[in-house]
């Protein structure tokens, strides 16, 4: 029983994501920038900490915009004659959204203004010598497309079925990823190997569940492969 309120809660949760995404312009073009800034990332040496500071900025922008929005769907609830105090509401949780997207200018600046100005610095090799970073990417990206695709296609939600599974995409995206990682290894076939068992087990857990068909969970296994193997190859 717990599991399953815990399961519905992430489900309601990620409808409201989808919700935003489906409806708000603005969400549009807040996740368009984050998949592009994230892909940018991968051009630059970033610290634990930079990377760190680049995804909570990039949260706090979209949170600030989903919460703009609920704000303005609670106050429509109420009818849509004007009222004074409803603008006053409306129009702080606009400002909030500005103040985050600001921050985000302002982090992206420090982050990447030094950077910019001496190319030097932001050669592909300097990825290729962090997998880690390459991998977070890769799942973040993997992770943004499906929410995407979902939102597009109109189907499902992203616990309860849709074009493509979620949960295939980011099991199939980390296998490949611990794949390209652990070539080098002794035992790298070995650890591929158990990798891949894992991510099996998860699509078919989904299926088996009834939440996914065997098309949607294929569709979300080469989805993850896909933009994974293209990171890997590209950089690294």
């Amino acid at each position: 029983m717990f599991r399953r309120s815990t399961l519905k809660s992430f489900t309601w949760a990620f409808e409201g994501i989808v919700y935003v995404l489906r409806t708000q312009r603005n969400m549009k073009i807040h996740f368009t920038v984050a998949v592009v800034v994230m892909l940018g990332s991968l051009f630059f040496e970033l610290s634990r900490a930079e990377l760190i500071a680049l995804l909570l900025t990039v949260s706090f922008v979209l949170v600030m915009e989903m919460i703009n929005t609920a704000i303005e769907a609670a106050i429509d609830t109420f009818g849509t004659a004007f009222d004074p105090m409803a603008k006053i509401a409306k129009d702080v949780a606009a400002g909030a959204v500005l103040i985050a997207a600001l921050n985000a200018i302002a982090v992206a600046y420090l982050i990447f203004f030094d950077r910019l100005e001496e190319p030097s610095r932001a050669l592909v090799t300097n990825v290729r010598q962090s997998p880690m970073h390459l991998s977070v990417i890769a799942l973040v990206i993997v992770l943004l497309l499906v929410i995407i695709a979902k939102a597009v296609t109109h189907r499902g939600t992203p616990f309860s079925g849709g074009m493509p599974s979620g949960h295939s995409a980011i099991a199939f995206a980390g296998w490949t990823a611990i794949t390209f990682i652990s070539a080098s290894m002794n035992h790298g076939m070995l650890i591929s190997l158990l990798a891949f068992m894992m991510a099996v087990l998860v699509a078919q857990s989904r299926v088996e569940s009834g939440v996914h068909s065997l098309a949607e969970v294929f569709a979300g296994a080469v989805l993850g492969i896909i933009v994974t193997t293209i990171f890997f190859q590209l950089w690294g």
